[in-house]
């Protein structure tokens, strides 16, 4: 139980010193007998939170659409390899590829792989997609030299980030240690990388983890041919502020209270992940959820389920409304797209 693992990692900070945030998130989301994601995943109405695909199969329907077109404009690689990173209970991948049916040839080209770590999410998926997919531990894991289309829905988010503070003496990071009472606390030791300068107060984070997964998806597009799908709440241009939270049966809590039995998670650092995607050669662009969603046709889409369902109409205008409203989904989420050079993808022209 997450007390076990709070007695843990108090202990281990005892030992050994304090814990950066990157490390501290790790531990919570994935440590193998306690960890958040490695044991008790909680998605939808019911659970800790809720992501895109579950709020209506509209979302899911148009990422079909996407990698479909995509898969076109490749010229329609056979085989091509379909990856999801994250796939959370398999909703968003089967409504990818009841879509992508639409396109002759596309499912049957399609080589699906599912980038999974967490036993419990592996058994849902398994449930609702059946055995015609493969898992994988990491992308490493996938087999390369094949073109590759890349679906990632709320992925960034969940790789873990450092904390920097700029303190009226210097750049201080911000880790997790222990109070006088022995319990877990937030604090500050001196910080040995040189953020970008600012006011007092600021704080600045920074995930390895996001970049090298920039850097991976670079390099091997730029091989390979194709292109990743990135979506995610965050910031589409560099800034500072404090992004961690907990998020536990839909209420935000103290990120230190119940390691392992809340979702720990940062704002994605867009900037970042398509700087590190470019070094390596590739191209990159992005939207705000809401106008990648308005390119893929989502107005049209709602209204012909209106049409087809006009007693359900409100609740389809509910489920519109999360998804792009600039109050909920529309404008903190933002749609990354890094692919090979030489083409656009889908929705992405003139970024």
């Amino acid at each position: 139980m997450s007390a076990g693992l709070k007695a843990r990692l108090a202990a281990q900070i005892a030992q050994t010193g304090p814990l950066t945030i990157a490390q501290y998130m790790t531990a919570c989301l994935h440590d193998p007998q306690d960890g958040y994601y490695a044991t008790r995943p909680a998605l939808g109405a019911g659970g800790d939170f809720i992501t895109a695909p579950l709020v209506s199969q509209m979302f899911g329907e148009l990422i079909g659409v996407w990698a479909a077109s995509a898969w076109r404009l490749m010229g329609e690689p056979d085989p091509f390899l379909l990856v999801e990173m994250g796939p959370g209970d398999g909703t968003l991948m089967e409504d990818v590829l009841r879509a992508g049916r639409a396109l002759p040839g596309f499912r049957e080209a399609a080589v699906v792989w599912l980038v999974e770590t967490s036993g419990p999410l592996r058994d849902l998926q398994r449930q609702r997609l059946g055995e015609a997919v493969a898992w994988a531990d990491s992308l490493d894991d996938v087999p390369a030299g094949r073109p590759m289309l890349l679906i990632a829905n709320e992925l960034l988010d969940c790789l873990p980030a450092r904390q920097f503070v700029r303190t009226a003496t210097g750049w201080m990071e911000q880790v997790v240690g222990l109070d006088p009472d022995g319990d877990l606390a937030f604090g500050l030791v001196p910080a040995s990388a040189a953020p970008p300068d600012a006011r007092d107060g600021a704080v600045f984070e920074v995930s390895a983890a996001q970049e090298a997964l920039g850097a991976l998806l670079g390099e091997r597009l730029v091989r390979d041919g194709g292109a990743a799908l990135l979506i995610d709440y965050g910031r589409d241009t560099p800034g500072f502020g404090d992004t961690l939270q907990a998020l536990r049966r839909h209420e935000k809590v103290d990120p230190l209270a119940c390691p392992g039995e809340a979702d720990l998670t940062v704002h994605a650092d867009f900037p970042a992940v398509m700087a590190a995607a470019e070094r390596e050669g590739a191209e990159s662009a992005i939207f705000t959820q809401a106008a990648f969603l308005a390119r893929l046709g989502i107005g049209e889409r709602t209204e012909a389920l209106v049409r087809a369902r006009p007693d359900k109409a409100a609740v389809i205008g509910r489920q519109l409304h999360r998804l792009v409203g600039g109050d909920q989904m529309g404008e903190l989420f933002k749609a990354c797209c890094v692919h090979s050079p030489g083409w656009v993808p889908p929705a992405f022209e003139e970024a």
